[in-house]
């Protein structure tokens, strides 16, 4: 039975990004522009490889088209996370993604784009943009197509340790100097609402979305206040930051040993912070910051040991 899937990242290169993900957690990256890691990825656009047992070297997609029973045999076209590391070395674009309805009419089947982001580090007095101030689609319009960006965008405070959850129709952009781990539905779409007036390689501005974004973006924001529960076992700290329609996201903060059952059919492990090893029925699989893994049905129960912090979603 197979039990462990550790997962190979995909790079992308991006006009934001930088160096922090060779610097912080000794990737292998195309360039010194390199904003995305797609870590655990069946999305076609990114497909993570298995490094491990006897799929090494098949992709995700792959084993969730042929071995469903890895998934708990859960229903679903596709598979249905995908976890990132971004490196914003510079400011993101402001943007906006679509639901699940609007991009299957729009976007040719796509997912929706739901999603949510841990703080791993960013500089001092860092901030992002989460949300907006208009009242009306009609104001919104108004403060777009006039460029009254500092009106409009809301402006928040971050540091390391801070979640956000970011749904469908939020409005929003990381900012300079800030590394975090990305949880979201498995999807590609976005909709660029500002881009600093930015351009390329090539002197060219990047195309925006105003319309799309337009018709998605909700109007009146609405403020997505995370509120955290904490529970302490053994030498082990557990925070749940969210519980919700797409994905639940965990922090597991373990000093020494930590027993769990697992409850979802299937997690997804990313290690942020330290070293150890996990340990199921049958294998043992040690783990440093930066690697990702996946857990699967086959488990019923599960060790880790170490110094570590892991952020853990399931569907």
């Amino acid at each position: 039975m197979i039990e462990l899937l550790k997962l190979k990242p995909v790079f992308k290169e991006r006009i934001w990004g930088g160096t922090t993900l060779k610097d912080s957690f000794g990737y292998e990256i195309p360039s010194e522009q390199t904003g995305e890691c797609w870590a655990i990825s069946a999305h076609p656009n990114g497909n993570s490889t298995v490094e491990n047992g006897p799929f090494a070297g098949k992709e995700l997609s792959w084993l969730w088209d042929h071995h469903r029973e890895l998934f708990g045999n859960v229903s679903g076209d596709r598979f249905p996370l995908l976890t990132k590391i971004l490196d914003a070395k510079t400011d993101l674009s402001v943007q906006v993604h679509p639901n699940d309805q609007y991009a299957k009419v729009n976007e040719n089947g796509e997912l929706g784009k739901t999603e949510c982001w841990y703080i791993i580090d960013c500089k001092q007095d860092a901030e992002m943009i989460f949300g907006h101030h208009a009242h009306s689609k009609e104001q919104l319009v108004q403060m777009i197509h006039s460029g009254r960006w500092e009106d409009l965008l809301r402006r928040v405070k971050i540091k390391p340790g801070d979640f956000f959850y970011v749904p469908s129709g939020t409005i929003h952009a990381l900012c300079e100097e800030t590394l975090v781990l990305e949880t979201q539905q498995s999807s590609d779409t976005t909709y660029r609402v500002y881009d600093y007036d930015r351009v390329d390689q090539n002197g060219e501005k990047r195309e925006l979305h105003l319309q799309k974004a337009i018709d998605v973006t909700t109007v009146p924001d609405t403020e997505n206040k995370a509120n955290f529960q904490s529970e302490v076992q053994g030498g082990t700290k557990i925070t749940t930051f969210v519980e919700g329609e797409y994905f639940s996201v965990y922090k597991w903060e373990v000093a020494g040993d930590y027993q769990s059952e697992r409850e979802a059919p299937f997690l997804l492990c990313s290690v942020i912070k330290g070293q150890g090893e996990v340990t199921t029925g049958q294998e043992t699989l040690p783990v440093k910051k930066g690697d990702h893994f996946i857990l699967t049905a086959h488990i019923t129960q599960l060790t880790v040991t170490g110094t570590l912090e892991l952020i853990v979603s399931h569907p």
